[in-house]
């Protein structure tokens, strides 16, 4: 009996560990895609804004 206590506290560990490093990565994404937007949207570069205005356009996203 000890040696499938043993295996199913290991598995919900791993499913733990999973859960967190996949909730880890999906905050990390979009950490990173509003800071790509942040900075085409407000830059003072006009080809760089142009190119994420033209993104959002050609996504079907509104912007204005």
């Amino acid at each position: 009996m000890p040696i499938s206590s043993n295996v199913s506290t290991a598995g919900k560990s791993a499913a733990v560990s999973r859960s967190s490093s996949t909730t880890f990565q999906a905050l990390l994404a979009m950490a990173f895609g509003l800071l790509i937007v942040g900075m085409a949207g407000f830059s003072h570069s006009e080809i760089l804004h142009n190119a994420g205005h033209d993104t959002r356009h050609s996504n079907a996203f509104p912007c204005h």
